[in-house]
């Protein structure tokens, strides 16, 4: 059996590193479903070039494009735009959609820094057909990486079963505790794993993710297409510290779902039993297109080596949310990028990265 298509179970040792730890690159998939931006697809690749500019002056960015024509154009508007082509690989892999996210695999390490990849079973969460190519992805970065690769698997309903979950779907700190919605993992409406329950979701992070706790909220937020994802609604930002986007006016339906997530996580405990700093983060205010509620949330930011990448939606509260990010992130660049295009695709900054750690490398505190 090839190591890439390895069955093995992960090995206690491993576990999910947090994203401020050092990166070796940064993988991202170049937009080319128009259907995933219908009548605003013009400009979401120069709003990738902007990504890729900024990002490639501090790590590598590897891009997935479907061929050769789709990289040479790729190629003349990375270049007119001003990125550091030196720090740019091109990689050739077929693709439904660009959410690395969530399609990619999640990289492991080891005690000694070592890597593998997870390849989770993807389903385009349970509401697109389109999702064959996207769910190939882990398959291509082992090949591509020569890394090997594992499939989670569960017991549900009495038969072993390949486990959905998307990287969207969790947050963790590092340090063995892990964060994630109870309406993504746990609803009726998730349709990801259906009969496996919150003991056996928990057995599953510790088995594969290294996790020893996990802080369940309850619900995303309003105009999200992916039925509670973490990364629109709180993200670690050191061990200890957890950003939540949170709504203060009763009459937005973001406003009671926030407020009890505030809630949970003021009570809430981190592995060793003590409590968490927990700081709001604003929302914007609502971003609509075509009389669709857009999820437009700056905890979808995403964090680079000595950089954070931050939605703004040309909104008086873009200021506050970036200086809220800056003062907990002191030594780290803290960019926006405009994203009311980009949130069109039901998906920003953090939604269609993927993070490779740094192999080999002692791995460093926030």
């Amino acid at each position: 059996m090839s190591l890439h298509d390895s069955e093995a179970t992960a090995a206690p040792a491993f576990r999910l590193p947090a994203e401020w730890e050092p990166h070796e690159a940064t993988w991202i998939a170049w937009p080319h479903n128009r259907g995933d931006w219908p009548g605003k697809f013009g400009p979401i690749a120069w709003a990738y070039v902007e990504i890729v500019r900024i990002l490639s002056k501090v790590e590598s960015v590897r891009i997935l494009v479907k061929g050769k024509d789709a990289e040479e154009k790729a190629r003349e508007r990375l270049e007119c735009g001003g990125a550091d082509l030196e720090r740019v690989v091109f990689h050739r892999a077929a693709t439904d959609r660009c959410w690395l996210r969530d399609s990619a695999p999640m990289f492991v390490v080891d005690d000694r820094g070592g890597c593998r990849l997870l390849d989770w079973k993807f389903n385009a969460w349970a509401k697109y057909e389109n999702h064959r190519r996207d769910d190939r992805v882990p398959r291509r970065l082992a090949q591509i990486l020569d890394l090997p690769r594992i499939k989670p698997r569960a017991t549900i309903h009495d038969r072993e079963a390949r486990v959905v979950l998307e990287g969207g779907a969790i947050d963790v700190n590092g340090k063995g505790t892990l964060l994630t919605t109870e309406e993504c993992l746990l609803s009726d409406v998730q349709a990801r794993n259906p009969g496996l329950d919150r003991a056996g979701i928990e057995d599953i992070f510790e088995k594969y993710l290294g996790i020893r706790h996990v802080v369940w909220l309850n619900r995303g937020i309003t105009g999200d297409d992916t039925h509670g994802h973490i990364d629109d609604l709180a993200r670690f930002v050191d061990p200890q510290t957890i950003v939540l986007a949170v709504e203060d006016d009763p009459a937005d339906p973001n406003y009671a779902a926030t407020q009890e997530n505030w809630d949970r996580l003021r009570s809430a405990r981190d592995q060793d039993g003590h409590p968490f700093r927990v700081v709001p983060l604003p929302f914007p205010d609502p971003v609509i297109f075509d009389g669709q509620r857009l999820p437009a949330s700056y905890a979808n930011f995403f964090i680079a080596n000595g950089l954070i990448l931050v939605p703004t939606f040309n909104d008086p509260a873009d200021r506050d949310a970036l200086g809220i990010l800056a003062q907990l992130f002191p030594t780290r660049k803290v960019v926006g990028i405009h994203a009311t295009d980009l949130v069109w695709g039901l998906g920003t900054l953090h939604c269609l990265t993927r993070d490779q750690p740094a192999a080999s490398t002692p791995l460093d505190a926030p």
